[in-house]
């Protein structure tokens, strides 16, 4: 079950990175503007608030592909609270965009579905263990 959860927690930490590659480096691309939603204004009106925000994407995904690769080393290790941090931010802030709109619910469940089963499965592990 553990490595389940690493797997997913994993995953959910790729997909971070590649929601930093878009936000931080692509935002302005068509592309990345229709996975968005959003004009060629607005694109460029919101780049330093995308380039931010893909960032802090990024260090969610560091802060939980550390978590896993400590798990992965060490199973005694607290590499798990990484992983919860990490994963349970994604998740977190998942939860926070459709509550703001509900039109975002494609867009949070993408987002927050890895991060949940892997939360899941790392409580089922740490229960097991």
């Amino acid at each position: 079950m553990l490595t389940l959860a690493l797997v997913l927690a994993a995953l959910a930490a790729a997909l971070h990175v590649y929601i930093f590659w878009m936000e931080a480096f692509a935002w302005e691309t068509p592309r990345v503007r229709a996975t968005f939603g959003t004009s060629e204004t607005e694109a460029a009106t919101t780049k330093a608030m995308a380039y931010n925000q893909g960032f802090y994407n990024l260090f969610l995904a560091i802060m939980t592909i550390v978590g896993v690769v400590m798990l992965a080393t060490d199973a005694a290790s607290s590499g798990w609270l990484l992983v919860v941090a990490g994963a349970g931010s994604m998740l977190a802030a998942a939860i926070v965009l459709v509550t703001k709109d509900l039109s975002y619910a494609r867009a949070a469940a993408t987002q927050g579905t890895l991060p949940l089963l892997a939360l899941i499965t790392l409580a089922i592990a740490l229960a097991w263990a």
